[in-house]
């Protein structure tokens, strides 16, 4: 069977905005709980602060890390809107569907993925 290109972009951009409200749900979850927890107690010694510490940076790159791929979603949004999406930002080959299926707001190509995560 075959699908029409304007109902797959359509598919597409409805995975993509379910991930966007997903995420963003998220996103909201984990500040609400950085903002309830940690707060110093008169009662805390210097175990419970570094702990409360520790977990507040532990909670704060969670939602970096959220934050980072909503960005990816609306990024990946974008494209599809400028009719760019399943090409690779960096060398403009097309990206294999089987990548997009798996990782729908993917902008990479997985050579130029492997090599921008091998700069650092």
């Amino acid at each position: 069977m075959l699908v029409h290109p304007e109902t797959r972009t359509e598919d597409i951009r409805a995975a993509l905005h379910v991930r966007l409200k997903e995420l963003e749900a998220e996103y909201s979850t984990a500040v609400a709980e950085m903002t309830l927890a940690g707060v110093a107690d008169s009662g805390d010694d210097v175990a419970d602060l570094g702990t409360k510490a520790f977990n507040r940076e532990q909670e704060f790159a969670l939602a970096v890390s959220i934050r980072t791929r909503v960005e990816q979603v609306e990024r990946a949004l974008e494209r599809l809107e400028a009719g760019h999406y399943g090409t690779c930002e960096n060398c403009g080959d097309e990206i294999p569907v089987a990548r997009l299926a798996a990782f729908p707001s993917v902008t990479l190509c997985v050579g130029c993925k492997s090599r921008s995560e091998s700069r650092y």
